[in-house]
């Protein structure tokens, strides 16, 4: 179904290449993940933005995604924004099961979440998975708590709540720096 989906946001060359002397970061062609493109349809349903996607290393941490986000910082200043998608828990397997406490797991790492984010406690946030409670449920894979690092680099500091939800086990929680 995705798939089937077209978000037809003009591209931003000049901004991906002033991301790419920021951050040592390779510029390619992919098109947007849909990471991307969805709450970018959501908030700007025309398209008619220019946009630049900065992709996630899976395989590096969480402190290597802050330090992008240090790097990007700047861009705050040349009137970029920064958004980061992802999920504040993000566990499919337990979604989709009968798990009766998977609602309770989910929002027990959220509200560290949120409470860390909106105290500014970044050492804690870049070892959440030692530190949050229900971190390796929320999250069996990081990848989709990896932005989060990026905005928080970006951003600096104590962020604020947006918006808190909670779908079964999936939360879309959103902060916003600045």
């Amino acid at each position: 179904m995705l798939y089937g989906l077209d978000y037809p946001a003009p591209g931003a060359p000049e901004l991906a290449t002033r991301v790419a002397e920021l951050t040592s970061a390779e510029t390619v062609d992919y098109g947007l993940d849909h990471g991307a493109w969805v709450p970018l349809r959501l908030g700007w349903p025309e398209a008619d933005i220019p946009v630049a996607q900065l992709s996630v290393q899976p395989q590096r941490d969480p402190a290597h995604h802050w330090r992008l986000g240090r790097a990007l910082a700047p861009l705050r200043d040349e009137g970029v924004l920064i958004l980061a998608s992802g999920a504040a828990t993000h566990n499919l397997r337990a979604y989709f099961s009968n798990d009766e406490r998977a609602a309770e797991r989910s929002r027990s790492f959220t509200d560290w979440l949120s409470d860390a984010v909106t105290q500014g406690r970044t050492d804690e946030l870049l070892d959440y998975r030692a530190r949050a409670p229900e971190a390796v449920f929320a999250h069996p894979t990081d990848e989709h708590l990896l932005p989060l690092f990026v905005a928080l680099g970006a951003g600096g500091g104590a962020g604020r709540v947006l918006h808190r939800s909670l779908d079964g086990s999936l939360a879309m929680d959103t902060y916003a720096w600045g």
